[in-house]
């Protein structure tokens, strides 16, 4: 009996048509990698459709970093260079690929001649040079050397055209529509340019990696090279200083591009971005971040709305089930970017039918939760089934076999 059993087990297993055909390669592909920060979608259309200030420079956008909400904006979507903020594309491509462990912070690299002949800002590299990617992100991050830049560019792909076609795919995946790299430095290049928007994705989506600040707050640190040269790094974001609460960003200036700088700075729970595009010097280009993220710190509050399984009272009458009713829940989170003071205008609104037919299974979506502020729609919150309720004459015996049907072995 147990030889019969065996034979058809085997008769199955060839039998089934998606099983590796006879010279196909073995799929090696580690089970799984961390995926990358998922973050909601940035908004469509700003908060205020004209910005409270008067920003003198090309483009600005302030955003908030979790909602991806933004509060205002000028000239968001025309294309220009951004020097050296180009790197927010670079660094996040160098922490995505810790995160997947392709890379560690103690490799180490050894500086190339190409790495090495970089003009722009450095961290004066050698050529043959051997520092570990710690060291090389945190030139990158805290002094924008450009020599960091192409070392970890061509350790991660082999050479910095390849780390630029990474960079373009990478911007194509997260939306920025209107960018194209040409450089992983943001030194000048015909071709290169991005948008105040697209910068703001760019850099929420680094915004969003926790061992990134452990480099983009140090304000000021010295480099040994190993042969007795020291290089003192001093941070190009002087918002460290300025701003309470600032503890991120990236500055990038050169002649076509002007000064610019995507910064971020948290209180209260809110972490906001500022992006300042094309300002006549640096100290204009802080000036106007710092009045941006003050304003969107003193004016706008996140306020939790919603928090995914909470019960919804009372309970979905159920026609033909073996309940009388179900139970409902919410199934999502939601906050929302106010205007302080807003919260009184705040209404949820339920959408849901009077009953449900039998049978309801556990998760079903049942209707929603309309969320208005001042009669404007802003939201929609799912609710669903908290528990299956069956139809009244049916064996539980046969809703077993159908369950579970077609029978698996």
């Amino acid at each position: 009996m147990r030889k019969l059993f065996i034979a058809f087990l085997i008769a199955v297993l060839l039998a089934i048509p998606t099983l590796r055909a006879e010279g196909d390669a073995l799929d090696l592909t580690p089970a799984a990698t961390p995926a990358p920060v998922e973050l909601p979608p940035v908004s469509d259309a700003p908060l205020l459709e004209t910005p409270p200030i008067h920003p003198d420079c090309a483009a600005v956008l302030l955003m908030e970093a979790d909602s991806g909400q933004i509060i205002f904006q000028m000239n968001p979507d025309t294309p220009r260079p951004v020097a050296s903020v180009t790197k927010v594309m670079t660094i996040l491509l160098t922490l995505e690929q810790i995160d997947r462990g392709a890379l560690s912070l103690e490799d180490t690299v050894t500086v190339s001649p190409t790495a090495a002949g970089m003009g722009g800002s450095q961290v004066l590299l050698d050529v043959g040079e051997r520092q570990d990617v710690a060291t090389l992100v945190k030139s990158m991050i805290v002094g924008s050397a450009n020599d960091a830049a192409v070392a970890l560019a061509e350790a991660m792909y082999g050479s910095e055209a390849l780390c630029v076609d990474a960079m373009n795919r990478r911007a194509e995946a997260l939306g920025m529509k209107d960018t194209h790299f040409e450089n992983c430095t943001g030194l000048p290049a015909e071709g290169q340019h991005t948008t105040a928007r697209d910068v703001a994705i760019m850099s929420r989506q680094l915004f969003a990696h926790a061992l990134y600040y452990t480099f983009s707050t140090v304000w000021m640190e010295d480099i040994d090279h190993g042969d007795g040269r020291i290089t003192q790094l001093v941070n190009t974001n002087k918002l460290l200083r300025l701003l309470d609460g600032c503890d991120g960003g990236k500055t990038g200036s050169t002649g076509e591009a002007g000064y610019c700088v995507s910064a971020t700075a948290q209180r209260g729970g809110m972490r906001l971005i500022a992006v300042v595009l094309g300002a006549s010097s640096g100290k204009e280009r802080f000036a106007i971040a710092q009045q941006m993220l003050e304003y969107g710190f003193a004016n706008y509050r996140k306020y939790p709305v919603a928090v995914r399984g909470t019960r919804i009272r009372g309970r979905l009458p159920v026609i033909g089930g073996t309940e009388e009713g179900v139970a409902l829940m919410l199934d999502g989170d939601l906050t929302l970017l106010l205007l302080k003071g807003d919260e009184q205008r705040l209404q949820l609104s339920p959408d849901l039918p009077e009953s449900l037919p039998a049978p309801v299974e556990a998760g079903q979506r049942v209707g929603s939760v309309a969320v208005t502020v001042d009669g404007r729609p802003v939201a929609r919150i799912p609710v669903v089934a908290c528990e299956s309720v069956e139809a009244k004459g049916v064996g539980r015996g046969l809703r077993r076999v159908l369950r579970n049907w077609p029978l698996r072995l």
